[in-house]
């Protein structure tokens, strides 16, 4: 379109690439950025690629590329959420891991603590966690992640968040993704069923609660189960987008991977056209919403 931006035209020899809106454009930026597949040569992981794989949430963006026809931009990584994630602070890095000093303060989090933070530590299969490394990392090859996978993953959500802001005077956000069916064997809750959706909002904080129910009523009835911030919650990034009390609300979408994936060999399972045409109908129900509380938005 004419009037987009720079920053909004694709590039697809960039570690994250931009998809525009079309036609009608929306308040609405949407973001996948655990499906990336671009394995980078100095990844130096001592983990088969076949089990570095079962990291990535696959095929996700496909599931959801029409959204820019509905007026959002979609925005997704390339590189693979093993190698750095962008889900993660900056800071949120074990130092046990390095084979140095670095240079500032370190913020581990919980998920560093699970082996899961900015760096991933390790990859499970099946309750048995495998490490990823037989080496201490550099930090220098830490810091090079994060100034070329990491900042410009960021730096390109933030600019379509502060660009609809200034546009419209708010935005939605969804930050979508997928979880393994065996989450809650790894949490030590075999006996416990994985909802097919589990919608997350960190407990009611991130957004207007009339907008996470709006997408979790829809899926419903398509027939799919749903849960709400459990087991996940959403991390790093609904956390600092979504500040529903100056009209940012952004929540995240994990969709269980057993309802349109072969888990072993990541390809589309027979269900997958099927999800892919209720996720469709979740985008026109999203996108009313979103064209009807525009009207609430203040002005500059």
């Amino acid at each position: 379109m004419q009037d987009l931006p720079e920053f909004l035209k694709p590039r697809p020899d960039a570690p994250v690439l931009v998809h525009p809106p079309q036609g009608e454009v929306l308040p609405l930026v949407c973001d996948s950025p655990h499906s990336g597949t671009a394995y980078p040569a100095d990844f130096g992981s001592c983990v088969p690629l076949q089990l570095l794989r079962r990291g990535e949430d696959s095929l996700v963006q496909q599931l959801w590329e029409t959204f820019p026809e509905h007026g959002a931009t979609l925005i997704e990584a390339t590189f693979p959420r093993t190698y750095i994630d962008p889900n993660r602070e900056e800071g949120d890095i074990n130092p046990a891991m390095l084979d140095g000093v670095w240079p500032e303060p370190l913020t581990p989090s919980v998920k560093t603590q699970q082996g899961l933070g900015l760096i991933w530590e390790k990859i499970s299969q099946a309750g048995k966690a495998t490490p990823m490394y037989d080496r201490k990392l550099s930090v220098a090859e830490v810091q090079q992640r994060i100034e070329r996978y990491w900042r410009p993953y960021h730096a390109a959500l933030a600019q379509a968040i502060r660009w609809s802001v200034d546009r419209f005077g708010g935005v939605w956000h969804i930050n979508l993704h997928s979880m393994p069916s065996d989450v809650f064997v790894r949490l030590g809750q075999p006996e416990r069923q994985l909802a097919d959706f589990v919608l997350g909002d960190r407990d009611g904080t991130t957004c207007d609660p009339a907008f996470i129910r709006l997408i979790g009523e829809t899926l419903q009835s398509q027939g799919y189960s749903v849960a709400y911030n459990d087991p996940y919650k959403g991390v790093a990034l609904i956390g600092r987008i979504g500040q529903p009390e100056y009209q940012r609300h952004s929540l995240q979408i994990e969709i269980n991977r057993r309802i349109y994936l072969d888990e072993d060999t990541r390809e589309p399972s027979a269900n997958f056209a099927q999800v892919q045409q209720h996720l469709q109908e979740v985008m026109l129900v999203v996108a009313q919403h979103v064209r009807e509380q525009m009207q609430y938005l203040p002005r500059s």
